[in-house]
């Protein structure tokens, strides 16, 4: 258990420290009295943990820490973090948040990218896996949405918008992707069979 993976599990400790603190904050919300203290503790929740991704990789890059469990455990703790606040954001009762549409885009996204991922694996027997372009800017895009809408900026819908959309192309940019490399694979051509007739 070196300290990255320390680090990386702590980020995971609090994911549901953020969730009861934006599910509360929206509670008060809904009571007519806005605790305003909850959202901001949610906010510096959710701070300390993205910071804490990029701590821990730059440690376990410096000191030479890195390890299979870190290697399991670092995109489990990004995911969670991500897919946990897009959630809550847009089912929590804040006066701004995150349409429904956008938790049902980021997760429908991510099946369709696991599956395939999985689909190529078994076909081709091997998959490197490189992030896209598309698909480091929806990332930044979906983290900037879910950054607007805890600072419950007034003109957020443009941002949540502009990370649906990125993050639609980047989907289907994976899937095209995907389909190149089962063609790499020749298994776009159908497999010859013999034919059998019944007399």
């Amino acid at each position: 258990m070196t300290l990255p993976n320390q680090i990386t599990l702590g980020r995971i400790l609090l994911i549901p420290i953020f969730v009861l603190l934006a599910v509360y904050y929206g509670h008060s919300i809904a009571a007519g009295e806005p605790e305003e203290k909850l959202r901001v503790a949610a906010i510096v929740v959710f701070l300390v943990a993205a910071l804490s991704d990029g701590v821990d990789g730059w440690l376990a890059r410096h000191f030479h820490l890195q390890s299979p469990l870190g290697a399991i455990l670092d995109p489990i703790a990004d995911k969670g973090l991500m897919l946990t606040a897009i959630i809550t954001l847009s089912v929590s009762n804040w006066d701004r948040s995150l349409p429904l549409w956008f938790p049902v885009l980021v997760i429908t996204r991510d099946v369709i990218i696991l599956t395939g991922c999985a689909l190529l694996r078994f076909l081709n027997g091997s998959l490197e896996v490189h992030p896209s372009f598309l698909g480091k800017i929806s990332t930044f895009f979906q983290m900037f949405a879910i950054a607007v809408v805890l600072l419950q900026w007034r003109y957020y819908s443009l941002i949540v918008n502009a990370a649906g959309i990125v993050t639609l192309l980047s989907g289907i940019g994976y899937m095209i992707d995907g389909v190149r490399l089962l063609k790499a694979g020749g298994h776009d051509r159908p497999t010859s069979r013999q034919v059998m007739s019944d007399e």
